[in-house]
């Protein structure tokens, strides 16, 4: 990790050389990824706020518009679904709203947010101009399409080098646009725009991405890319999910974005002490 390992980030000090970060997900979307909807109502997302939080999580991030395809959904409308989750979370962990539109961005920073999580990569570089001379981090995600549309069968050279190509461009963008080098973090996109196979090598050479100079964020929590390695359906990932968060630590992830938090939690901390990051709770056996 280079010298931007060191950072404060919504208030809290974190050292991405030897530290790893738990965030968790909440979605207020009527059509997310993995829960459905379940956190739409505003009720049942401040619920899971609090619950997030009391289970570990170190960041949470709200989002109020899936990459995926989808209908419409306005600025207007993605500030109503996520400003009240942010207000509810942001006195509990780092917060994290998962958007790519600027004028979003803007107003989560002024209400407290302290991460911008842009699937797009910067696809209008006037997120860079949002984030510049605030203290907030900017998450440059790899994808290929914007988000809500379909882009079938996606094609690769060598899928590691081109998403490293990708991400140092987009950085050099942000940075040529005012952004600190230490508001970067990068992740390479799992499943954005990816087969299974294109995922899989991704996380095999993720020391190549995390090699850029930056923290890179991994989210890969319940991921088809792990559905169909193990033939699971969407709620029966867990286990692939968490051999998958350890190994893509081992290779220089710092931020690992995940649905379950309890059980995430137990496997960062535990890979944390066992490179020697850590501490254990307590000692007392043969003590």
């Amino acid at each position: 990790m280079s010298d931007n390992s060191a950072r404060i980030i919504g208030g809290r000090t974190y050292d991405f050389s030897r530290q790893v970060v738990v965030m968790a997900i909440i979605n207020r979307t009527p059509d997310s990824f993995h829960d459905r909807g379940r956190t739409f109502a505003l009720e049942k997302a401040t619920e899971a706020v609090r619950h997030a939080a009391s289970e570990g999580a170190d960041w949470i991030d709200i989002g109020g518009v899936p990459f995926a395809p989808g209908p419409e959904v306005s600025a207007a409308e993605e500030l109503d679904r996520v400003l009240p989750v942010v207000e509810a979370a942001r006195d509990l962990a780092v917060v994290s709203v998962d958007t790519f539109r600027p004028e979003v961005a803007a107003e989560v920073i002024r209400h407290g947010a302290g991460v911008v999580n842009d699937t797009s990569g910067l696809r209008d570089p006037a997120m860079a101009d949002v984030v510049a001379g605030t203290d907030a981090q900017l998450v440059i995600c790899h994808s290929l399409a914007a988000p809500r549309t379909h882009y079938p069968s996606p094609r690769y050279q060598d899928v590691t080098l081109e998403v490293a190509a990708f991400l140092r461009e987009k950085v050099a963008l942000a940075l040529s646009r005012g952004v600190r080098p230490d508001q970067i973090i990068i992740d390479p996109g799992h499943d954005l725009n990816k087969n299974t196979l294109h995922s899989l090598e991704l996380t095999r050479r993720l020391d190549e991405i995390a090699a850029i100079g930056y923290p890179m964020l991994a989210a890969l929590s319940n991921k088809d890319f792990i559905g169909e390695t193990l033939d699971r359906p969407q709620q029966e990932r867990l286990a692939g999910t968490l051999a998958t968060v350890v190994f893509s630590i081992l290779r220089g992830a710092r931020i690992m974005r995940v649905h379950d938090v309890r059980a995430a939690y137990d496997a960062v901390r535990m890979t944390e002490a066992m490179l020697g990051w850590r501490e254990p709770a307590y000692l007392k056996h043969n003590i």
